[in-house]
């Protein structure tokens, strides 16, 4: 074989070598952008469901085009804050929130009465005190929002306190679905969980 023949095989073969290069650079960042993003979780809020450290991935489809379920764990951006923060969707728009003793209660209007529930929260260890913060223990969702609560109850801040802004004038702890980023879907470490 020729030296010319050498020299346009050794062409083809880098030109095909860049080419599947930029093609799986293409799907990484059509996945990365549209589809799912990797996330690490600061901080202990959400202990003992993840720690500090934990590498997780976020769904970004289901926020914009499935429901928000309760006890689903979100990644969004508080309003009045610029960080993302994840946490756990307690409450659903419509519903009202009473915290006493511990014990949350979760009510609705069924034919012009009120019915509450106690909200099963199995996924907490049987000794998890929640407690009121801004001396607020009822909270009302009445608009198509989201209340979020950090699964480490007594060292956080989360919907019951207007994520440490104060529950005050211009607050809101309240999350309109527009803040919500990505719904977390898998963690890698420390242990492989699929949501």
């Amino acid at each position: 074989m020729s030296i010319k023949k050498k020299l346009i095989n050794f062409l083809l073969n880098i030109f095909d070598m860049l080419a599947f290069l930029v093609f799986v650079w293409w799907i990484v960042l059509f996945v990365r952008f549209f589809v799912a993003n990797p996330y690490t979780v600061v901080g202990a809020s959400m202990s003992p469901t993840f720690e500090e450290n934990d590498f997780i991935i976020v769904d970004k489809i289901t926020p914009n085009f499935g429901t928000r379920k309760r006890w689903d764990v979100i990644v969004f951006v508080p309003p009045g804050k610029s960080i993302p923060y994840i946490k756990r969707i307690i409450w659903l728009p419509w519903e009202t929130v009473k915290i006493h003793n511990s014990e949350i209660k979760i009510c609705s209007m069924v034919k012009e009465k009120e019915k509450c529930a106690e909200l099963d929260e199995s996924y907490l260890p049987s000794d998890t005190w929640t407690d009121t913060r801004c001396w607020t223990d009822e909270f009302k969702l009445d608009k198509w929002w989201l209340f979020v609560m950090w699964d480490n109850r007594s060292f956080s801040t989360d919907s019951r306190c207007c994520f440490g802004l104060g529950c005050y004038a211009g607050t809101s702890y309240e999350v309109p679905f527009n803040r919500i980023i990505w719904k977390v879907y898998i963690r890698f470490f420390p242990k492989f969980w699929i949501f």
